[in-house]
């Protein structure tokens, strides 16, 4: 596997030699994962502070949801729930921080706060001056492939190739970053497990995840208690199960598993401390 070298404000990232975990921190009230269980002040600070604690080599911090079915919510909502917590984390941890957010104004408030990083699950496309903050700040960005929006992504997505119709997408993410000035190499691609995607594409894009080095940027993946493992996992007789049960992080581990073997450097999460030890053997057996 080719080796990264991420600049993120005062951090650097190195991606390759081994597989880097990001936390994920919720601080919204409709989260599909935790039920807004961080959504106070108090409680988004304690949890990214875990999160650092169990290991996890980025923070990615969002203040709206993007499950499915999600409505949107103003930027000044998004600045008030995520600044102050990213203020305040920042000043705790040692990592970098990301922001995940599709607004600019959201990113540059963020960014001024303390992140070094941007998670735009629209790569680009929701807000033409994202690429504008991104380049000013000159922090890494990672975009990632959506079909639709979070309000209809799961409405019958269909492909009539898969692979080839996300790697196409992304290769022109990329390219469209690059010509407003962004660097390649402060990009991250995420080919975006459960974002208008059926059970079997998300499987198809785990096995298959090799497929997107061609691109030549880093791979992110999030399959982390996602609505395919709580499909695979669930009893037949009942509609779902709840995310946060411990069958359903016994089966995102084996996800992680799987894409750790198949090409991911950074692995998107919600349970840093069960990860870095599924990735400590991942990460033995890939550098035997």
């Amino acid at each position: 596997m080719r080796t990264y070298h991420l600049p993120c404000g005062k951090h650097t990232l190195i991606l390759g030699e081994h597989i880097r975990i990001m936390g994920i921190l919720n601080v919204t009230p409709d989260s599909f994962s935790d039920g807004g269980r961080f959504f106070t002040f108090d409680d988004a600070v304690a949890q990214g502070q875990k999160l650092f604690e169990d290991g996890a080599d980025i923070l990615d911090i969002g203040g709206e949801s993007t499950r499915p079915f999600s409505d949107t919510v103003t930027a000044e909502e998004e600045i008030d729930r995520v600044v102050p917590v990213i203020e305040e984390i920042a000043r705790r941890v040692s990592i970098p921080i990301s922001i995940d957010t599709t607004k600019a104004t959201v990113a540059r408030r963020a960014i001024e706060a303390g992140a070094s990083m941007v998670n735009d699950v629209s790569a680009l496309r929701y807000d033409h001056e994202m690429a504008d903050v991104v380049l000013e700040y000159g922090v890494p960005i990672i975009l990632m492939h959506m079909l639709g929006s979070p309000k209809t992504m799961q409405v019958s997505p269909t492909y009539n190739d898969l692979l080839g119709e996300i790697s196409a997408f992304l290769e022109n993410a990329v390219e469209q970053a690059v010509k407003r000035g962004l660097l390649k190499s402060q990009i991250i691609i995420d080919p975006g497990i459960g974002f208008g995607k059926t059970v079997e594409h998300n499987l198809l894009l785990i096995k298959h995840l090799r497929k997107f080095e061609t691109l030549d940027v880093p791979i992110l993946i999030g399959p982390s208690r996602k609505a395919f493992i709580r499909q695979i996992l669930k009893d037949q007789s009942v509609e779902d199960i709840k995310a946060d049960l411990p069958v359903v992080e016994a089966g995102t581990q084996a996800a992680i598993a799987a894409a750790g073997l198949n090409g991911a450097h950074i692995i998107r999460v919600h349970d840093v401390a069960r990860t870095r030890m599924t990735l400590k053997i991942v990460n033995a057996i890939k550098n035997v």
